[in-house]
């Protein structure tokens, strides 16, 4: 197990889902749930998000959203949920060791997969690992971009040499930081993302790690 799998169940807090699925048929009714929610958020945002729209675009009854779900944010926490660990496979593929030149081409890989998923994840956009959804574990303080950052910084450490420091985990955890809060505006208008946004989004990163990595 690498330090993004060990790390995965950090990031991604478990919700409270009322009856985990053990059967393939009961996971894909699970997913399927999800997907339609993600659908309409995608289409209006998660602030108006019902329980009710979840269920008529699943094509289920009500009853059967509320036999996995105890209401909307419960719905959203396991969308964002879902959202991390897929950002997170993503993540582990861009870190593997001498997968890049350099620990900071890998960061700026990382920021290219945070980018694709806001491409491609419908509702991601909305939904993700860096917002504001009460996510996390209540025995922990720490943000989702900060614990992400933590596991970034674990492989970088590891897998390209880098030398652990406060100074080096600041910069990592401010990169993070900057590359959420710039892929996020750049997708804010538009479902492509702004390229000049994206592209000012690679430049600070690479600022940032500028003679720390």
């Amino acid at each position: 197990m690498n330090i993004i799998e060990s790390s995965t169940p950090l990031l991604s807090a478990a919700a409270p889902i009322r009856n985990e699925p053990v059967q393939a048929r009961s996971t894909a009714r699970l997913a399927a749930l999800l997907d339609s929610a993600a659908a309409v958020i995608d289409e209006i945002g998660y602030e108006r998000l019902t329980t009710a729209m979840v269920a008529e675009r699943a094509g289920a009854s009500i009853g059967t959203v509320y036999r996995y779900f105890p209401d909307r944010i419960a719905v959203l926490q396991s969308l964002a949920a879902r959202n991390t660990e897929r950002l997170m496979g993503r993540v582990a593929a861009e870190l593997v060791p001498g997968g890049h030149a350099s620990a900071t081409d890998a960061v700026v890989a990382v920021l290219g997969a945070m980018t694709e998923l806001f491409r491609s994840e419908l509702g991601y956009r909305s939904v993700r690992a860096g917002d504001v959804l009460d996510l996390l574990p209540p025995q922990t303080e720490a943000t989702a971009n900060a614990m992400m950052a933590d596991v970034v910084a674990d492989a970088l450490i590891a897998g390209y040499n880098v030398v652990d420091s406060a100074e080096v985990r600041l910069a990592v955890g401010t990169a993070i930081e900057i590359a959420d809060a710039l892929v996020a505006r750049a997708f804010a208008r538009s479902s492509q993302g702004d390229a000049a946004l994206l592209a000012e989004a690679e430049r600070a990163v690479r600022a940032v790690l500028a003679g720390r990595l």
